[in-house]
This record gives structure tokens, sequence and C-alpha cells, in this order.
């Protein structure tokens, strides 16, 4: 696998687990302390995958891929403090529930006590104004039965005291753990975004530094193969120049001085001119040619007669 499928695939399963990590805090006040153990869990393992898939080194093209993926590697890392910051949340909220849970036991063991008291307390006077008097039971009765509402009144509203505080914080650090669970998988989706547009930049550069490459290998055979044949052409035509030059050269020695070669045209010594290899011929005049024929007429005699 990759290092680009593998950062991938880790941005693609992450918000999936945060979206989990939601639903499980929304639940009941004893269920938000489960869920925020699993969400832990799940986010710590989920970052390991994911520091793994983006740690590795990324090759880099030109400066553009290199900016992509540099933002690709900012976004990351911006999700992964986004990802510890809700993972933090989830912790918080946790502790806070189990506090809630705890100040809500207390509460409840405080309620039966009083009520045991209170019983014990309405069994003693009933007793007491059973002995005395019917009509000392009735009022004692009666005060005792207030005197419990009362005691009964009193620990209920300790207990919502100091149970609401607990409540009203666990369900704001739950609110805070949502909207930060909220903002990671906003920075894995703007993660994951910036990633695949730096893998398709790459494979784009690299195709076309592909084509190229070939292109450019083509033109280079292609220019070698031309130079070869301009050299073996070259060859081939300075060997017939050569020997053309040497057999017009002794044609042109046996030209008769009485005027032969006025009877020519000038394209024909032009042409002549050319097979003896007499440069500048193209700009001479017609007297100038003949001229230029005749003097290396000689001058290819010379060396025999010597």
């Amino acid at each position: 696998m990759s290092l680009l499928e593998r950062a991938r695939r880790g941005l693609t399963e992450l918000p999936s687990n945060a979206e989990w990590a939601v639903s499980q805090v929304r639940g009941s006040t004893r269920s938000v302390g489960t869920a925020a153990e699993g969400a832990l869990s799940k986010a710590r393992d989920q970052g390991r995958r994911f520091s793994e898939a983006a740690g590795d080194a990324v090759p880099f093209g030109d400066d553009s891929i290199e900016l992509r993926l540099k933002r690709a590697e900012d976004a990351a890392e911006r999700a992964r403090e986004a990802e510890q910051e809700a993972v933090e949340a989830a912790q918080e909220a946790k502790d806070r529930s189990d506090y809630a849970v705890e100040v809500t036991e207390r509460g409840r063991a405080r309620m039966k006590q009083v009520d045991r008291d209170a019983q014990r307390e309405l069994a003693r006077r009933i007793g007491q104004a059973e002995r005395e008097a019917e009509e000392l039971v009735k009022r004692e009765r009666l005060a005792a039965a207030e005197d419990a509402e009362r005691e009964r009144q009193e620990a209920y509203e300790a207990v919502e005291a100091e149970t609401e505080p607990a409540q009203r914080d666990a369900e704001e650090a739950k609110e805070r753990a949502e909207a930060l669970v909220r903002d990671a998988r906003e920075a894995m989706l703007e993660a994951k975004r910036l990633a695949e547009e730096a893998a398709e930049a790459a494979h784009a550069a690299a195709d076309e530094a592909q084509r190229n490459a070939q292109q450019l290998a083509r033109d280079a055979e292609q220019q070698v193969r031309q130079a070869e044949a301009q050299v073996n052409r070259a060859e081939t035509a300075r060997g017939r120049s050569k020997a053309t030059a040497r057999r017009t050269a002794g044609d042109a020695g046996h030209v008769k001085a009485n005027g032969d070669l006025r009877e020519y045209k000038k394209s024909d010594l032009v042409e002549l001119a050319s097979t003896i290899g007499i440069e500048g011929r193209t700009r001479m005049a017609k007297s100038e040619l003949i001229t230029a024929i005749r003097e290396a007429s000689r001058a290819s005699r010379l060396p025999s007669g010597a």
C-alpha cells in the first residue's frame, strides 16, 4: 500500500470514529462515561494509524506539488491537534460524568438514611403518643409527618444543589466535546481533499514528464538518423566530386583556345565549373567563367607534366 493510499485511508476512517464518539457521548449519564472511554481508546488507535501513514517521506516533484504536499501535511497536523482536543474533551466529559454519578449516589444514600431516621423517629413518637393519649398520638403523628416531609424536602434540595452543577458541567463538557469532534471531522475532510489534490498533481506531472522524455528520445533518434544520412551523402558526394573534377579538368584541357568555350551557354559553363570545383561560379560573368575554367585546366595538367 502506497503512502498516499495509507494517508487517504486514515483520513477516511477517522471522521466515522469521531461520529461514533459523538453518538456515544449523547447517551445517558452512565453511558457518557462508557462512550468517553471508547472514544478515547478509538481516537488513540486512529491517531497512531494516521501518524504512521502521514509520517513517511513523500517524494517531491516540482514546486507546486511540494507546496500542495506541505499544505496537506499542515492540514493533517491540524487534524491531529483537533483530534487530540476531542480526546481530551471526551476524557473530561467522562470524569465529570463519573463525578455526577458519584454525587447522585451519595444523594440517594443520604435520602435513604433520612427516610430511615424519619421512620424511626415517627415510630418512637407514635409509641409515646399512644401511651399518653389518642389525641396526642394524632398530633404527634401529624407533626412527625410534617417534620419528615420538611427534612425530606431539605435533603432533596441539598442533593439538587450538589447534583445540578455537576450535571450542568457534564452537559457543557459534552457540548464542547461534540464541537471539537465536528471541528476534527472538518479538518480531516480538508486534509483528505488536499492530499487527493496533491496526488492528482503528482500523477499529472509524472505523466507529462514521461511524455516529454519519450518525445525527446524520438526526436534525438530521428536527428541521429538524419545526421548519419547526411554524413553518408557527403562522403559519397565528395568521392564523386573528386573523380568528376579530375575528369572534367582533363577534358577542359583539350578545349582549344580559338573560342570553343564561348559557344557554351552560361548555365553550361556554371555546371562545368561546378564539376571542376571552382568557387564563386554562380556570381561570375560568362567571360570570368571561361577564364577560371581554362586556368583550372592548366593547373590540372601541371603535375603530370612535371
